[in-house]
């Protein structure tokens, strides 16, 4: 079995990192919120919230904002959680990240 080749770039890394961290704070947040892992709802929420993640993400990169992990992490919270409202779900708004700047990113790619 060769080893991982893609796990030597420093970017691969970065990424894995990332998608980690946002696993982690998408259950997170479900958890506050009562939602089981398992809601059938999901799927679609995720595949709206990923679509306006990867628009908000390449916004913030034209506007040559350098992100890091956690900025990155914000930034699909807040397209998750614009997604939830759309489906009627609604969150304490103490339980989203305190970053102003992601989520003005996300509401520019939204309106």
């Amino acid at each position: 079995m060769e080893p991982d080749e893609w796990g030597k770039d420093p970017q691969v890394r970065f990424l894995r990192r990332v998608f980690s961290r946002i696993e982690d704070a998408q259950k997170g947040l479900l958890d506050k919120i009562g939602i089981s892992l398992f809601d059938e709802r999901l799927k679609r929420i995720r595949d709206e919230a990923l679509t306006i993640f990867e628009r908000a993400w390449a916004m913030a990169l034209r506007k040559g904002m350098n992100l890091e992990e956690k900025d990155l992490v914000h930034l699909y919270i807040f397209s998750f959680a614009y997604v939830l409202e759309r489906y009627k779900i609604f969150l304490p708004q103490d339980i989203l990240p305190s970053d102003e700047s992601m989520k003005k990113i996300v509401f520019e790619v939204t309106r």
